[in-house]
């Protein structure tokens, strides 16, 4: 399909697709502690039907223009993956969403990624309103967020039980307009 270089670190972005369903699960299992310390993404893919079956229910959202799944590949490897839930073009919304294993942290390829992700959806798909959503103790999600020039809506109190704790959730967003002023800014500064 394609592969977008994210870098000269051999870092791109590819789509997930169910026949990854052995290399998303291997993915899974280098990671699935640091990936669940605030999301389940991926804690049920325990084999590779299992695995195939998560990569098939998206590639149905894709078919169907709810949602889909991305890859992130470091120097030919699966480390994460970006994605877009609740994707609603007809009212020109979506929530967007990551996660990695730990080979993957700390290099600023989520950062990255969501960028081609946020241009695709306003420039190409029209989406008015991008929004991220995070546990208030991830702290790596939020800084992504905050790379990305979102705005910091509001907090969730405790709405989000996960591992026996009731998680504040932080809901932040980018419109379309922002996110096309920040792009032009960034260009010009460029020059």
């Amino acid at each position: 399909m394609y592969a977008i270089s994210l870098g000269d670190d051999g870092a791109e972005l590819r789509p997930l697709e169910p026949w990854h369903a052995e290399e998303f699960l291997a993915h899974l299992d280098r990671g699935r502690e640091f990936i669940g310390q605030f999301i389940a993404f991926g804690s049920k893919e325990t084999d590779v039907e299992s695995a195939r079956a998560l990569l098939q229910r998206y590639a149905d959202m894709r078919a169907a223009d709810t949602g889909s799944l991305h890859g992130l590949w470091l120097n030919g490897r699966l480390v994460g993956g970006v994605l877009f839930l609740n994707f609603r073009a007809d009212t020109g919304n979506c929530e967007v969403g990551c996660w990695l294993e730990p080979a993957g942290a700390g290099r600023g390829l989520v950062t990255r990624a969501m960028r081609v992700l946020i241009d695709f959806a306003i420039e190409q798909r029209g989406i008015h309103r991008v929004e991220w959503i995070a546990a208030s103790g991830n702290t790596p999600s939020l800084n992504v967020a905050r790379r990305l020039g979102m705005t910091l809506e509001g907090v969730q109190r405790e709405t989000h039980p996960y591992r026996g704790v009731r998680h504040d959730l932080e809901v932040w967003s980018v419109l379309a307009p922002e996110w096309r002023e920040a792009r032009a800014r960034t260009a010009h500064s460029q020059r």
